[in-house]
């Protein structure tokens, strides 16, 4: 029943998912690589499984073996939609983080999810300055593996609104200005300089 239940989270089988929770099917069954059926349906994008999955009770912050959790999953990826109803349950740890060491609002930054990181960026223990494993924070992975184009270049100054520390460096000591310095990204210079960068 369990295995039957995760696939029909993966398919979006709604009539299927609602099917298994009456017969009180375990919502956080487990597959061979630790996905639950809610991490299936947020690795599809499947916005009405997720929902379903998650209004009922499903683990958000569930991590399979990539490290992955749906809040995690739908950051990374810009689901905007799974995101928010994740954060409606009121039962998401910010601090469950991805194998890099990161929270949500990183890779969002990174990969130019605005809508995502302004939804994060309202909350407001969000722990913005978080540091991940290679070093660096939500701007620096904004600045270094942006493209210092208006999508980033609003992320930065999101961040900068948001109050955001502007002056934690990298492994290496180097700050978050001197990398947009280096790069040429010159509307960031800016935005970092005004909110008092080094």
């Amino acid at each position: 029943m369990e295995e039957e239940f995760i696939k029909a989270a993966k398919t979006n089988d709604i009539e299927k998912l609602q099917d298994f929770l009456k017969k009180g099917v375990n919502i956080d069954a487990r597959d061979a690589h630790k996905r639950t059926a809610l991490m299936l349906a947020t690795y599809e994008n499947n916005i009405a499984a997720s929902e379903l999955l998650i209004k009922a009770g499903a683990n958000v912050n569930a991590q399979d073996d990539r490290l992955e959790s749906p809040f995690l999953h739908a950051g990374a990826k810009g689901y905007l939609k799974i995101l928010k109803a994740c954060l409606a349950t009121g039962k998401v740890n910010y601090m469950v983080l991805n194998r890099y060491g990161g929270t949500a609002l990183i890779p969002a930054c990174e990969r130019g999810h605005i809508e995502v990181v302004q939804e994060l960026l309202e909350i407001s223990d969000y722990p913005i300055d978080h540091i991940n494993n290679l070093g660096w924070t939500a701007l620096m992975e904004a600045i270094v593996l942006g493209n210092g184009g208006k999508t980033h270049t609003q992320i930065v100054q999101l961040l900068v609104n948001a109050g955001c520390d502007v002056n934690i460096p990298d492994k290496d000591g180097i700050t978050p200005l001197q990398h947009a310095k280096k790069s040429g990204y010159k509307n960031i210079v800016s935005i970092l300089k005004e909110a008092g960068a080094k």
